[in-house]
């Protein structure tokens, strides 16, 4: 089943909880219908990176360029886990969207076929949602600078110093 919201109102990418216990999700709104997905640190942080380059590949103006003030509307409650995540652009209608797959793993149906949503929004609403991601990702735990993995506030063992402590 696809599910469109043409247009959206808003389009948020954030995240609850403290870093390393992070949760992050996907929210949009459309007049009376709010739509929340579970996604993962990475697929905000990819989906952050392919708007922004899409828009600079487009050479589009776009008004704003600090981060947005945007939170994740309540009640927070996720319909499904996002899988595959998309972004494009229609020319026509001079509009992106976004197109988010359900994650659809061991369920009792076989044959049972995840979501689909397509999400409608202005350059601007998608650089609002894409600066606000890359910023909530950027909060997170810090980066060991010899591995990149995050660095834990216990401690960390670095594969790049063959399990030894490091950071």
């Amino acid at each position: 089943m696809a599910i469109e919201l043409d247009p959206v109102d808003r389009l948020v990418a954030d995240a609850l909880g403290p870093p390393g216990a992070r949760v992050f999700f996907l929210q949009a709104r459309a007049t009376d219908r709010l739509l929340t997905m579970l996604v993962e640190k990475e697929q905000v942080e990819l989906l952050a990176a392919s708007v922004m380059s899409l828009l600079a590949q487009m050479g589009k103006e776009v008004e704003g360029g600090s981060e947005p003030e945007l939170a994740l509307e309540d009640p927070i409650e996720p319909e499904w886990r996002a899988g595959r995540i998309s972004v494009g652009y229609q020319e026509a209608r001079d509009r992106f969207f976004v197109e988010v797959e359900e994650e659809v793993q061991d369920t009792p149906d076989p044959d049972r076929e995840g979501e689909t949503v397509r999400m409608w929004a202005t350059a601007e609403q998608m650089l609002a949602m894409a600066l606000h991601g890359a910023a909530v990702v950027r909060r997170g735990r810090p980066r060991c600078g010899l591995c990149g993995n995050p660095l834990d506030p216990e401690g960390h063992v670095c594969p790049a110093l063959n399990g030894h402590g490091g950071g």
